[in-house]
């Protein structure tokens, strides 16, 4: 059965870009338009892995870690970031947040493949 992939963007361009990497990749993926959508999908079922922007309406990305961190099931699930912010600050209050890894737009569509295969189990 396909691992599941749970995409947080609220740009439509790069969620149909990372839709159709990791589809191609063969896993199935299911979208989100904000962390507040996103955790109501991830409420419903458990993902294998989340990738999330950050800066996004209604639940940021840092916002929506904590919330995911705080379920159970979603204690031991790689998150992963994947957004425009690189600073070393936000790289830190990401990983105190409990993301698993960091990957900076734009993103390289053989790179992210290859940081999800490393990290999802």
């Amino acid at each position: 059965m396909a691992k599941t992939i749970l995409a947080v963007d609220d740009s439509v361009s790069i969620r149909q870009m990372v839709a159709f990497t990791l589809k191609s990749a063969g896993y199935e993926v299911i979208e989100a338009v904000d962390g507040q959508d996103a955790l109501d999908k991830a409420r419903q079922r458990t993902f294998n892995l989340v990738l999330t922007d950050i800066n996004m309406p209604r639940m940021d990305g840092l916002k929506l870690l904590e919330s995911l961190r705080k379920i159970s099931q979603y204690q031991a699930v790689p998150i992963l970031m994947l957004t425009t912010e690189s600073t070393d600050e936000m790289k830190a209050k990401g990983r105190s947040a409990g993301a698993t890894g960091w990957l900076v737009k734009p993103f390289n569509p053989g790179s992210l493949v290859e940081v999800i295969k490393k990290v999802i189990k």
